[in-house]
């Protein structure tokens, strides 16, 4: 039997605020600098929807520990100054927030301060002050389970009647592992067949959101 829906957990990048598009330029741009090209495909392959711990373990495995570190640095500055002067809410997410009744919280692969960031630029992160948990407080980023898993805990929920919200593969694939069923967001960079799996929804319009969780 199916559990009823009690929490709605939420990634950050890409599902709350449309910052993915500016995470895939800004590495775009530092790989071409820094000796390790890549097109945006690959950038959302291999690095959209990981920690900034599995990236970097990433660069470092390609170009060393010397060039991840610079590649840490400026990625962080540049990230910074972008947000700053082009960051929104994704398209359609204030409108599903203010729809939807149940308890949410938000459990990111991001590091606390840049959601602060992110959040705050954005107008959202009242909305979930208190409820923001980060892939920096687990031993395993997405794919594994940990951070949603860590997320219930917090908030008292059986894993089994939480859905999680996502726009990557990694993260769809975290939901499944922790036994959640996720709603796959196939409106950002992440192809919808990516998204694709069991206990999974793909949609491409944030507006539908309440709607596909209230006939869950």
């Amino acid at each position: 039997m199916i559990k009823q829906i009690e929490l709605v957990i939420f990634d950050c990048d890409g599902v709350l605020v449309d910052s993915e598009r500016i995470a895939a330029r800004v590495q775009v741009a530092l790989g071409a600098e820094l000796g390790w090209p890549l097109t945006e495909e690959e950038v959302v392959s291999r690095f959209i929807g990981r920690s900034h711990a599995s990236i970097r373990e990433q660069i470092s495995a390609r170009l060393g520990e010397e060039t991840a570190a610079v590649w840490a640095a400026r990625f962080e500055h540049l990230h910074r100054e972008a947000v700053d002067t082009g960051l929104a809410p994704v398209d359609g997410l204030p409108e599903a927030l203010d729809a939807i009744t149940l308890p949410t919280c938000v459990a990111s692969s991001g590091s606390h301060d840049k959601m602060r960031h992110t959040l705050g630029r954005t107008g959202l992160y009242g909305r979930f002050e208190g409820r923001i948990y980060s892939a920096t407080e687990v031993d395993r980023g997405k794919p594994a389970p940990d951070l949603f898993l860590h997320a219930a805990r917090q908030m008292g929920v059986d894993p089994a009647a939480c859905v999680v919200v996502e726009d990557s593969e990694p993260g769809v694939r975290a939901a499944r592992a922790a036994g959640m069923r996720a709603f796959g967001y196939a409106g950002g960079l992440t192809p919808a067949e990516r998204l694709v799996g069991p206990g999974t929804t793909v949609f491409d319009d944030m507006r539908d959101l309440p709607s596909l969780i209230a006939g869950y």
